[in-house]
């Protein structure tokens, strides 16, 4: 089905495609916003725009995506479903459209207990699986999520969802993706990744399902500022595998933020070899700077026009 969306020409000509991401802040201003979107406009093919990630109050992720059209960049608008039930959902979604969005990621969301509201209450009215079903339903059957018709101007998403290929147990990773596949997800994006070994064994059980050629596959990656950054994430979140090279690698070095950005360059030079990975989707977390750096010399600049 295709969509208005650049990113979805992109990846359907074939390219490989590189997002980004930025994380709205934790006020009403969107100074920082812009200016990340106008020194990444011509470096990334689009780039995500979170939703209150990791369950913390920030300003909203369509209100985000509305500045960074009007710098210039392609938004990926993030929806939970921790915060809203199935009408909240669709009416903010109809809005988004309105606005000029045309790229979803369908989310679950953090837990509230990991924010700074973990006395809030999640609401989870449907999962991130049901919201791609009924988001690729509203846009080729034109029904609401009830099943009432849509008599015109249905929103037409380029839909997307999330894939961790480092969570136990390994084994059902690719089932539980090709369950998002077959709901309706047209691309994905994966965790950061650090481990290629494992990261490679998963590719391999994505191409023999066939996966990756009903899906664009983006790898996702992260610059790390630090040994202590790698350490924590080695150590403290859930389905992250950081192997204990990387971490030495960091602590040994003069300059460790430098050694960050080269590890992040040599994994793109790697992960562009794999069969079936269709783009990175780079994660400099509150680090957005050093993206133009990363993607120029990885090869992915200039990127590629489409009409």
């Amino acid at each position: 089905m295709k969509t208005e969306s650049k990113l979805q020409k992109l990846l359907d000509s074939g390219h490989f495609a590189v997002t980004a991401e930025i994380g709205p802040p934790k006020h009403a201003s969107a100074h920082g916003i812009r200016h990340h979107a106008h020194m990444l406009k011509d470096y990334v093919d689009a780039t995500n725009i979170t939703d209150c990630q990791t369950a913390i109050v920030r300003l909203s992720s369509i209100a985000s995506a509305v500045h960074i059209l009007d710098c210039g960049l392609e938004p990926i608008v993030q929806m939970t479903c921790r915060d809203r039930n199935r009408i909240a959902i669709q009416s903010d979604l109809l809005g988004a459209y309105s606005l000029g969005v045309r790229n979803l990621l369908c989310l679950s969301g953090d837990h509230q207990k990991f924010g700074n509201e973990p006395s809030a209450k999640n609401v989870y009215d449907i999962d991130s699986i049901q919201l791609i079903y009924l988001m690729r339903r509203m846009r080729e059957e034109k029904l609401f999520f009830s099943g009432e018709p849509i008599k015109e101007h249905e929103p037409r998403f380029f839909i997307g969802a999330v894939a961790n290929p480092f969570a136990d147990p390994f084994e059902f990773r690719v089932a539980r993706l090709e369950k998002k596949v077959e709901a309706g997800a047209e691309f994905i994006q994966t965790q950061c990744i650090f481990d290629m070994e494992r990261f490679e064994r998963f590719m391999e059980m994505v191409r023999e399902r066939g996966i990756h050629e009903r899906v664009h596959i983006l790898a996702g990656v992260t610059p790390l500022k630090s040994w202590r950054a790698a350490k924590y994430l080695q150590t403290s979140v859930s389905g992250m595998i950081v192997p204990d090279d990387i971490v030495e690698r960091l602590k040994k070095a003069e300059d460790p933020k430098r050694e960050g950005i080269e590890i992040c360059i040599e994994q793109i030079k790697h992960i562009r070899n794999i069969p079936g990975v269709h783009g990175v989707h780079i994660m400099a977390i509150a680090w957005e700077e050093v993206v133009p750096e990363i993607v120029e010399r990885s090869g992915l600049f200039p990127r590629p026009k489409v009409e």
